[in-house]
């Protein structure tokens, strides 16, 4: 199994925006993270410089969002609504974004998602993936 490190994924993620901008040939992956790139505009600075992005700290401490963290759970999102797993994310996904649109019910499952993995770490259990998708369907009303 493949765990990249955070310097792994910011790279990723800037390569992906600099090949989308030089207008080379993208992977699958390169070309769902260039899509979600391109509806964050706001982040193509940071992108634009691989380097100061792998060494830039976005504690909570410092008050920033984290354009990897936010880009890195569009991917996770869009795998889990692809794939349908976890089981009734892909019809809780479409209810949300029937009533937002797509990205903003992206931003709301991010919500979910984050309450879940709070919530099992903090407890040291398994993430509970039925409260999860029942957030999402909540969310969908």
């Amino acid at each position: 199994m493949f765990t990249p490190s955070s310097h792994d994924v910011r790279r990723f993620f800037c390569e992906a925006f600099r090949k989308q901008q030089a207008g080379e040939l993208l992977s699958p992956m390169d070309a769902i993270a260039a899509d979600w790139i391109a509806a964050h505009p706001e982040y193509a600075s940071t992108l634009a410089d691989a380097d100061a992005a792998v060494a830039r700290d976005y504690s909570v401490e410092s008050g920033q969002t984290n354009p990897f963290l936010h880009l890195s759970m569009h991917l996770s999102i869009a795998e889990q609504v692809q794939v349908d797993q976890p089981r009734g994310i892909r019809d809780a996904f479409t209810g949300l974004s029937t009533r937002l649109g797509a990205h903003e019910a992206h931003h709301q499952i991010m919500e979910c998602l984050g309450q879940m993995i709070w919530a099992s770490q903090r407890a040291g259990t398994e993430p509970d993936t039925e409260a999860y998708i029942e957030c999402v369907r909540k969310g969908a009303r």
